[in-house]
Protein backbone atom coordinates (compact mmCIF):
# COMPACT_ATOMS: atom_id res chain seq x y z
CA UNK A 1 0.00 0.00 0.00
CA UNK A 2 1.46 3.42 -0.89
CA UNK A 3 2.41 5.72 1.96
CA UNK A 4 0.48 8.87 2.77
CA UNK A 5 3.06 11.12 1.14
CA UNK A 6 3.03 8.92 -1.96
CA UNK A 7 -0.74 9.25 -2.13
CA UNK A 8 -0.46 12.98 -1.64
CA UNK A 9 2.05 13.20 -4.46
CA UNK A 10 -0.73 12.24 -6.87
CA UNK A 11 -2.54 15.47 -6.01
CA UNK A 12 -1.29 18.43 -8.08
CA UNK A 13 0.56 21.03 -6.02
CA UNK A 14 0.31 24.71 -6.91
CA UNK A 15 4.07 25.20 -6.66
CA UNK A 16 6.47 22.29 -6.02
CA UNK A 17 9.20 23.05 -3.52
CA UNK A 18 12.89 22.41 -4.11
CA UNK A 19 13.85 19.32 -2.10
CA UNK A 20 16.30 21.26 0.08
CA UNK A 21 13.78 23.85 1.27
CA UNK A 22 12.40 21.94 4.24
CA UNK A 23 11.44 23.74 7.44
CA UNK A 24 13.11 21.13 9.67
CA UNK A 25 16.51 21.93 8.17
CA UNK A 26 16.16 25.60 9.11
CA UNK A 27 15.04 24.75 12.65
CA UNK A 28 17.98 22.42 13.26
CA UNK A 29 20.14 25.22 14.64
CA UNK A 30 17.59 26.51 17.15
CA UNK A 31 18.99 26.61 20.70
CA UNK A 32 17.24 24.00 22.83
CA UNK A 33 16.16 25.56 26.16
CA UNK A 34 15.61 22.18 27.84
CA UNK A 35 18.00 20.42 30.17
CA UNK A 36 19.87 17.71 28.28
CA UNK A 37 18.41 15.06 30.56
CA UNK A 38 14.87 16.13 29.65
CA UNK A 39 15.07 15.97 25.87
CA UNK A 40 12.91 12.94 25.21
CA UNK A 41 11.45 14.39 22.01
CA UNK A 42 13.46 16.21 19.31
CA UNK A 43 12.98 19.96 19.32
CA UNK A 44 12.54 20.02 15.54
CA UNK A 45 9.81 17.38 15.72
CA UNK A 46 7.74 19.34 18.23
CA UNK A 47 8.20 22.72 16.53
CA UNK A 48 7.51 21.43 13.02
CA UNK A 49 4.44 19.60 14.31
CA UNK A 50 3.23 22.89 15.81
CA UNK A 51 3.86 24.63 12.48
CA UNK A 52 1.97 21.93 10.57
CA UNK A 53 -0.98 22.11 12.94
CA UNK A 54 -1.26 25.90 12.67
CA UNK A 55 -1.20 25.50 8.89
CA UNK A 56 -4.33 23.37 9.27
CA UNK A 57 -6.01 26.13 11.29
CA UNK A 58 -4.98 25.35 14.89
CA UNK A 59 -5.56 28.46 16.99
CA UNK A 60 -4.41 27.33 20.43
CA UNK A 61 -1.99 25.08 22.28
CA UNK A 62 -4.85 22.66 22.89
CA UNK A 63 -5.52 22.44 19.16
CA UNK A 64 -1.82 21.91 18.44
CA UNK A 65 -1.62 19.07 20.97
CA UNK A 66 -4.79 17.49 19.55
CA UNK A 67 -3.37 17.58 16.02
CA UNK A 68 -0.18 15.86 17.19
CA UNK A 69 -2.15 13.22 19.12
CA UNK A 70 -4.39 12.47 16.12
CA UNK A 71 -1.69 12.49 13.43
CA UNK A 72 -1.14 9.17 11.61
CA UNK A 73 1.97 7.21 12.48
CA UNK A 74 3.65 7.91 9.14
CA UNK A 75 3.19 11.67 9.69
CA UNK A 76 4.74 11.48 13.15
CA UNK A 77 7.67 9.44 11.86
CA UNK A 78 8.19 11.93 9.03
CA UNK A 79 8.25 14.79 11.53
CA UNK A 80 10.94 13.03 13.57
CA UNK A 81 9.10 11.37 16.45
CA UNK A 82 10.53 7.96 17.38
CA UNK A 83 8.95 4.53 17.05
CA UNK A 84 8.81 2.59 20.32
CA UNK A 85 9.54 -1.11 19.58
CA UNK A 86 8.04 -2.20 22.90
CA UNK A 87 4.66 -0.49 22.58
CA UNK A 88 4.72 -0.78 18.77
CA UNK A 89 3.62 2.86 18.61
CA UNK A 90 5.07 6.30 17.98
CA UNK A 91 5.33 8.16 21.27
CA UNK A 92 4.14 11.77 21.21
CA UNK A 93 4.66 14.53 23.78
CA UNK A 94 2.12 15.46 26.42
CA UNK A 95 0.44 18.85 25.79
CA UNK A 96 2.32 20.28 28.79
CA UNK A 97 5.61 19.25 27.19
CA UNK A 98 4.67 21.08 23.99
CA UNK A 99 3.66 24.19 25.95
CA UNK A 100 6.84 24.23 28.02
CA UNK A 101 9.12 23.97 25.02
CA UNK A 102 7.32 26.57 22.89
CA UNK A 103 7.10 29.01 25.80
CA UNK A 104 10.88 28.87 26.29
CA UNK A 105 12.03 29.15 22.68
CA UNK A 106 14.37 32.02 21.84
CA UNK A 107 11.98 34.33 19.97
CA UNK A 108 14.66 36.08 17.91
CA UNK A 109 16.27 32.79 16.87
CA UNK A 110 12.92 31.22 16.02
CA UNK A 111 11.83 34.18 13.90
CA UNK A 112 15.19 34.18 12.13
CA UNK A 113 14.84 30.47 11.30
CA UNK A 114 11.25 30.81 10.10
CA UNK A 115 11.94 33.88 8.00
CA UNK A 116 15.09 32.40 6.46
CA UNK A 117 13.02 29.36 5.46
CA UNK A 118 10.36 31.60 3.92
CA UNK A 119 12.91 33.58 1.93
CA UNK A 120 14.60 30.39 0.69
CA UNK A 121 11.19 28.98 -0.23
CA UNK A 122 10.34 32.14 -2.17
CA UNK A 123 13.67 32.32 -4.01
CA UNK A 124 12.63 30.14 -6.95
CA UNK A 125 9.18 31.71 -7.10
CA UNK A 126 10.70 35.19 -7.42
CA UNK A 127 13.38 34.26 -9.96
CA UNK A 128 13.29 36.53 -12.98
CA UNK A 129 10.83 38.99 -11.48
CA UNK A 130 11.25 42.77 -11.39
CA UNK A 131 14.31 44.19 -9.65
CA UNK A 132 12.31 46.20 -7.12
CA UNK A 133 10.83 44.68 -3.98
CA UNK A 134 8.47 46.63 -1.74
CA UNK A 135 8.71 45.97 2.01
CA UNK A 136 6.16 47.22 4.55
CA UNK A 137 6.95 47.70 8.25
CA UNK A 138 4.15 47.83 10.82
CA UNK A 139 3.45 46.88 14.42
CA UNK A 140 0.68 44.92 16.12
CA UNK A 141 -0.37 44.54 19.73
CA UNK A 142 -1.41 41.08 20.91
CA UNK A 143 -4.34 42.26 23.00
CA UNK A 144 -5.07 39.00 24.78
CA UNK A 145 -1.48 38.69 26.02
CA UNK A 146 -1.92 41.42 28.63
CA UNK A 147 -1.69 39.97 32.12
CA UNK A 148 -3.18 41.72 35.14
CA UNK A 149 -1.25 44.92 35.75
CA UNK A 150 1.06 44.28 32.80
CA UNK A 151 1.38 45.31 29.18
CA UNK A 152 0.36 43.39 26.11
CA UNK A 153 3.06 41.98 23.84
CA UNK A 154 3.81 44.32 20.93
CA UNK A 155 5.46 42.97 17.77
CA UNK A 156 6.98 44.82 14.84
CA UNK A 157 7.06 42.99 11.51
CA UNK A 158 8.39 43.47 8.00
CA UNK A 159 6.48 41.91 5.11
CA UNK A 160 7.09 42.21 1.40
CA UNK A 161 4.09 43.37 -0.60
CA UNK A 162 3.72 39.86 -2.05
CA UNK A 163 2.77 38.62 1.43
CA UNK A 164 5.93 36.96 2.80
CA UNK A 165 6.93 37.93 6.34
CA UNK A 166 10.63 38.80 6.30
CA UNK A 167 11.30 39.65 9.95
CA UNK A 168 9.62 40.10 13.31
CA UNK A 169 10.80 41.64 16.55
CA UNK A 170 9.25 42.06 19.99
CA UNK A 171 9.14 45.61 21.34
CA UNK A 172 10.56 46.21 24.80
CA UNK A 173 7.78 46.92 27.29
CA UNK A 174 9.46 50.20 28.29
CA UNK A 175 9.92 51.40 24.71
CA UNK A 176 7.99 51.79 21.45
CA UNK A 177 8.28 50.78 17.80
CA UNK A 178 10.63 53.55 16.70
CA UNK A 179 13.97 52.23 18.09
CA UNK A 180 13.19 48.73 16.75
CA UNK A 181 13.06 49.74 13.07
CA UNK A 182 16.75 49.28 12.24
CA UNK A 183 17.25 46.12 14.38
CA UNK A 184 14.19 44.62 12.67
CA UNK A 185 15.59 45.09 9.17
CA UNK A 186 19.25 44.57 10.00
CA UNK A 187 20.50 41.39 8.37
CA UNK A 188 17.98 41.40 5.53
CA UNK A 189 19.13 41.74 1.93
CA UNK A 190 17.74 45.20 1.26
CA UNK A 191 19.44 46.22 -1.96
CA UNK A 192 16.77 47.56 -4.33
CA UNK A 193 14.10 47.18 -1.67
CA UNK A 194 11.62 50.04 -1.29
CA UNK A 195 10.61 50.31 2.35
CA UNK A 196 7.29 51.79 3.47
CA UNK A 197 6.26 52.47 7.07
CA UNK A 198 3.98 54.76 9.04
CA UNK A 199 4.98 58.25 10.16
CA UNK A 200 6.52 57.08 13.45
CA UNK A 201 9.38 55.56 11.44
CA UNK A 202 10.02 58.66 9.34
CA UNK A 203 13.26 59.37 11.19
CA UNK A 204 16.46 60.82 9.75
CA UNK A 205 18.49 57.93 11.18
CA UNK A 206 16.22 55.40 9.47
CA UNK A 207 16.39 57.14 6.10
CA UNK A 208 20.18 57.39 6.27
CA UNK A 209 20.55 53.74 7.32
CA UNK A 210 18.30 52.48 4.51
CA UNK A 211 20.34 54.33 1.89
CA UNK A 212 23.54 52.88 3.36
CA UNK A 213 22.04 49.40 2.87
CA UNK A 214 21.24 50.10 -0.79
CA UNK A 215 17.53 50.36 -0.05
CA UNK A 216 15.09 53.11 -0.94
CA UNK A 217 12.19 54.46 1.07
CA UNK A 218 8.82 56.11 0.62
CA UNK A 219 8.37 57.96 3.92
CA UNK A 220 5.09 59.55 4.93
CA UNK A 221 5.48 62.98 6.52
CA UNK A 222 3.06 64.12 9.22
CA UNK A 223 3.03 66.39 12.25
CA UNK A 224 6.00 64.72 13.93
CA UNK A 225 8.18 66.51 11.34
CA UNK A 226 6.60 69.98 11.29
CA UNK A 227 9.44 71.67 9.41
CA UNK A 228 9.55 69.09 6.63
CA UNK A 229 5.76 68.98 6.42
CA UNK A 230 5.65 72.77 6.06
CA UNK A 231 8.30 72.58 3.35
CA UNK A 232 6.29 70.00 1.41
CA UNK A 233 3.02 71.89 1.72
CA UNK A 234 4.62 75.05 0.33
CA UNK A 235 5.77 73.41 -2.89
CA UNK A 236 3.98 74.74 -6.01
CA UNK A 237 1.72 71.71 -6.39
CA UNK A 238 -0.80 73.54 -8.58
CA UNK A 239 1.94 73.97 -11.19
CA UNK A 240 3.07 70.33 -11.07
CA UNK A 241 1.61 67.89 -13.58
CA UNK A 242 -0.48 64.94 -12.47
CA UNK A 243 1.65 61.79 -12.45
CA UNK A 244 -0.97 59.12 -11.80
CA UNK A 245 -4.70 58.82 -11.17
CA UNK A 246 -6.74 55.85 -10.04
CA UNK A 247 -10.32 55.24 -9.02
CA UNK A 248 -11.82 52.41 -6.97
CA UNK A 249 -15.32 51.56 -5.86
CA UNK A 250 -16.22 49.15 -3.07
CA UNK A 251 -17.46 48.74 0.49
CA UNK A 252 -20.05 51.44 -0.04
CA UNK A 253 -17.70 54.17 -1.15
CA UNK A 254 -16.04 55.68 -4.20
CA UNK A 255 -12.41 56.73 -3.92
CA UNK A 256 -10.30 58.77 -6.35
CA UNK A 257 -6.56 59.30 -5.81
CA UNK A 258 -4.22 61.71 -7.58
CA UNK A 259 -0.43 61.41 -7.27
CA UNK A 260 1.96 64.23 -8.07
CA UNK A 261 5.74 63.82 -7.92
CA UNK A 262 8.31 66.59 -7.89
CA UNK A 263 12.10 66.41 -7.93
CA UNK A 264 13.70 68.65 -5.29
CA UNK A 265 17.28 68.48 -4.07
CA UNK A 266 16.90 70.46 -0.87
CA UNK A 267 14.38 68.42 1.08
CA UNK A 268 15.29 68.12 4.75
CA UNK A 269 15.57 64.33 4.82
CA UNK A 270 18.60 62.07 4.15
CA UNK A 271 18.82 61.02 0.51
CA UNK A 272 15.42 62.45 -0.46
CA UNK A 273 15.16 62.95 -4.22
CA UNK A 274 11.46 63.52 -4.74
CA UNK A 275 8.48 64.99 -2.93
CA UNK A 276 5.12 63.27 -3.36
CA UNK A 277 1.59 64.40 -2.77
CA UNK A 278 -1.40 62.08 -2.78
CA UNK A 279 -4.78 63.82 -2.91
CA UNK A 280 -7.62 61.51 -2.02
CA UNK A 281 -11.35 62.05 -2.48
CA UNK A 282 -13.75 59.66 -0.77
CA UNK A 283 -17.50 59.62 -1.31
CA UNK A 284 -19.80 57.64 0.95
CA UNK A 285 -22.37 56.18 -1.45
CA UNK A 286 -25.01 56.00 1.27
CA UNK A 287 -24.78 59.50 2.73
CA UNK A 288 -23.11 61.16 -0.31
CA UNK A 289 -20.64 62.74 2.12
CA UNK A 290 -17.32 63.65 0.48
CA UNK A 291 -14.01 63.87 2.35
CA UNK A 292 -10.75 65.19 0.91
CA UNK A 293 -7.33 64.28 2.29
CA UNK A 294 -3.83 65.36 1.31
CA UNK A 295 -0.89 63.11 2.19
CA UNK A 296 2.75 64.06 1.76
CA UNK A 297 5.76 61.80 1.29
CA UNK A 298 9.46 61.96 0.50
CA UNK A 299 11.29 59.24 -1.39
CA UNK A 300 14.88 58.45 -2.19
CA UNK A 301 13.89 57.04 -5.59
CA UNK A 302 15.40 59.27 -8.28
CA UNK A 303 13.11 60.83 -10.89
CA UNK A 304 12.24 58.37 -13.65
CA UNK A 305 13.42 55.29 -11.73
CA UNK A 306 9.88 53.91 -11.61
CA UNK A 307 6.53 55.04 -12.92
CA UNK A 308 4.01 57.07 -10.98
CA UNK A 309 1.65 54.12 -11.18
CA UNK A 310 4.15 51.92 -9.36
CA UNK A 311 4.81 54.52 -6.66
CA UNK A 312 1.06 54.87 -6.13
CA UNK A 313 0.73 51.08 -5.90
CA UNK A 314 3.50 50.91 -3.29
CA UNK A 315 1.87 53.63 -1.20
CA UNK A 316 -1.46 51.82 -1.25
CA UNK A 317 0.25 48.43 -0.91
CA UNK A 318 1.79 49.39 2.41
CA UNK A 319 -1.50 48.53 4.09
CA UNK A 320 -1.28 44.93 2.90
CA UNK A 321 0.65 44.19 6.07
CA UNK A 322 -2.40 45.29 8.04
CA UNK A 323 -5.05 43.71 5.80
CA UNK A 324 -3.30 40.53 4.65
CA UNK A 325 -1.27 39.70 7.77
CA UNK A 326 -2.44 41.32 11.00
CA UNK A 327 -6.15 41.22 10.14
CA UNK A 328 -5.87 37.57 9.05
CA UNK A 329 -4.14 36.64 12.29
CA UNK A 330 -7.10 38.13 14.13
CA UNK A 331 -9.92 36.72 11.99
CA UNK A 332 -8.66 33.33 10.80
CA UNK A 333 -6.50 32.54 13.84
CA UNK A 334 -8.36 34.57 16.53
CA UNK A 335 -5.10 36.12 17.73
CA UNK A 336 -6.57 39.05 19.64
CA UNK A 337 -9.01 36.71 21.38
CA UNK A 338 -6.18 34.43 22.50
CA UNK A 339 -5.24 34.72 26.17
CA UNK A 340 -1.95 32.84 25.83
CA UNK A 341 0.49 34.65 28.11
CA UNK A 342 3.05 32.10 29.34
CA UNK A 343 6.68 32.98 28.67
CA UNK A 344 7.43 33.63 25.02
CA UNK A 345 4.32 31.85 23.77
CA UNK A 346 2.49 34.95 22.46
CA UNK A 347 5.37 35.76 20.14
CA UNK A 348 6.00 32.14 19.13
CA UNK A 349 2.33 31.64 18.25
CA UNK A 350 2.40 34.85 16.19
CA UNK A 351 5.48 33.52 14.38
CA UNK A 352 3.71 30.24 13.60
CA UNK A 353 0.75 32.20 12.20
CA UNK A 354 3.12 34.35 10.12
CA UNK A 355 4.62 31.15 8.74
CA UNK A 356 1.24 29.66 7.83
CA UNK A 357 -0.01 32.84 6.18
CA UNK A 358 3.23 33.41 4.26
CA UNK A 359 3.49 29.92 2.74
CA UNK A 360 -0.14 30.15 1.66
CA UNK A 361 0.49 33.55 0.04
CA UNK A 362 3.59 32.18 -1.69
CA UNK A 363 1.48 29.38 -3.15
CA UNK A 364 -1.00 31.87 -4.58
CA UNK A 365 -3.73 31.53 -1.96
CA UNK A 366 -5.84 34.62 -1.33
CA UNK A 367 -8.32 33.14 1.15
CA UNK A 368 -6.25 31.95 4.10
CA UNK A 369 -9.21 30.42 5.95
CA UNK A 370 -9.96 28.26 2.90
CA UNK A 371 -6.27 27.38 2.59
CA UNK A 372 -6.12 26.13 6.19
CA UNK A 373 -9.23 24.01 5.61
CA UNK A 374 -7.57 22.57 2.50
CA UNK A 375 -4.51 21.59 4.53
CA UNK A 376 -6.68 20.10 7.26
CA UNK A 377 -8.37 17.65 4.88
CA UNK A 378 -5.23 15.55 4.41
CA UNK A 379 -2.50 15.14 7.06
CA UNK A 380 0.19 15.08 4.39
CA UNK A 381 -0.67 18.45 2.89
CA UNK A 382 0.93 20.61 5.61
CA UNK A 383 4.05 18.43 5.44
CA UNK A 384 4.31 18.88 1.69
CA UNK A 385 3.83 22.64 2.00
CA UNK A 386 6.56 22.84 4.65
CA UNK A 387 9.03 20.99 2.46
CA UNK A 388 8.74 17.22 2.94
CA UNK A 389 8.58 15.46 -0.42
Amino acid sequence: MPSGLEQLARTPSPQPLPDAVCLARFLAGLPDPRDRRGRRFPLTAIVTAAAASVLTGARSLTAIAEWIADAPRWVLLTLGFAFDPFSKAVTVPHPTTVMRLLSRLDGDAFDAAVNTFLQARAADLEAGKARWRAVAVDGKQLRGSRAAGGKAVWLLAAMDHAGTVLAQRQIDTKSNETPAFIPLLDGLALENAVVTADAAHTQHANGLWLREQGAHYIAVVKGNHPGLLKQLRKLPWSDIALDHKDRTRGRGRLEVRHLKTAAFRHLDYPGARQALRVMRWRKDLTSNKITIERLYFVTSLPPGAVSGARIAAWIRGHWKIENQLHHVRDTTFAEDASTIRAGRLPRVMASLRNLAISVCRQDGETNIAAATRHHARHPGRPLATLGWT
